[in-house]
């Protein structure tokens, strides 16, 4: 599979992401957001941590959003740019907010884990198929979009229904299940999802995920039934790594698959916030380099090993160089190499000693 998206289009870009970006308070220290004395203010977004991480690898990325008319707004249209994100498309909307939330420092599976969002009636919120600039949303190889756009509202399902709907010419559309249990009131989610990634050409989706959205147990095999449509599905397995569905295209319904399976790495992990973004953007990134199913695979583990080791949401990826010379070690150095705190700077740091005389 490989993106073959509108390349004629004046203002074509790789990626072009759809969804919400909110700006994020980072908790200063551990402890409940009761106690907490100060925070330290970032950015936070699914579809838009995909685009920075992309375009901080070297690929051209718009963001396609709406954010309130206010500093947070700005400051986010900033924050984003500043990676190498085109953020022309994005609106704002001068009658609601841009939507903020903020975080406890522990591990997002634990009971102790807190997260407290204010992105109720957000610009974001709002967004339809006649106020985001559809043209600019469809002028990509691929198009990146995830289950949560479609829980904000019913305006925005039905956006998220329009760019999956089939339709000559449409970029690869590309969707990340990102089941968010806590933020569907207006739908049922497990059919909606269903329905979404029914639609598109490449999935990727936990295996809790599939369990809590859909009752599907069992393994990737299983999930694979259960979602024969997409070209390529991506089933991601926690800690033990994550298999790739790929079909040839031409009437695929599940049969005849390539299964490909890869082992997560070793990581000493800081937080676990942004890692399956970051995974998406890797694995988008050796797509659309038509690198072979073990090294598409391969470069998500690392991306997503990146924003495992820093404390935020978005982490600066390795180096292409870098990250393919990991992503070509035998089997036997990729399971048991082992990444930390500022490893991908640790290779550019070495060069620039070599450099100095």
């Amino acid at each position: 599979m490989t993106p073959n998206g509108p390349a004629d289009a004046p203002d074509v870009v790789d990626v072009v992401a759809l969804g919400e970006s909110m700006v994020t308070f980072l908790p200063t220290r551990p402890g409940r957001l009761a106690d907490v004395p100060s925070f330290e203010r970032a950015i936070g977004g699914a579809e838009s941590n995909v685009a920075c991480v992309l375009a901080s690898a070297g690929h051209s990325v718009r963001w396609v959003g709406r954010v309130g008319t206010d500093g947070f707004g700005d400051h986010l249209v900033e924050a984003i740019a500043a990676y190498g994100v085109d953020t022309s498309a994005v609106r704002r909307d001068p009658a609601r907010p841009t939507g903020i939330y903020f975080r406890t420092a522990g591990d997002r599976a634990s009971d102790a884990h807190e997260v407290a969002y204010y992105r109720a009636g957000s610009a974001a919120s709002a967004m339809t198929k006649d106020n985001v600039g559809v043209d600019a949303v469809r002028s990509g190889r691929v198009l990146h979009l995830s289950g949560i756009t479609a829980a904000l509202s019913e305006d925005c399902l039905g956006l998220m229904r329009e760019l999956t709907a089939p339709r000559a010419g449409r970029p690869l559309v590309s969707f990340d299940v990102n089941h968010r249990a806590h933020l569907w009131h207006h739908q049922e989610p497990g059919k909606v999802l269903l329905d979404l990634a029914r639609g598109s050409d490449l999935v990727f989706v936990g295996e809790d995920e599939a369990e809590a959205a859909w009752g599907v147990t069992g393994g990737p095999a299983t999930i694979r039934a259960a979602l024969p449509e997409p070209r390529a599905l991506v089933v991601k397995q926690g800690s033990r790594g994550a298999t790739l569905f790929q079909g040839d295209g031409e009437g695929f319904q599940g049969e005849g698959d390539t299964v490909t399976f890869v082992p997560s790495l070793k990581v000493d992990v800081v937080a676990p916030v942004g890692a399956g973004d970051a995974f998406a953007a890797g694995f988008l990134s050796a797509t659309l380099r038509a690198l072979p199913a073990r090294d598409r695979l391969r470069h998500g583990h690392l991306m997503a090993a990146a924003a495992l080791t820093v404390p935020g949401d978005l982490a600066a990826p390795p180096s292409r160089e870098h990250a393919d010379r990991l992503a070509a070690l035998d089997d036997r150095a990729w399971e048991t190499l082992r990444l930390g705190p500022g490893w991908t700077e640790a290779v550019t740091r070495a060069q620039e000693e070599v450099r100095t005389p």
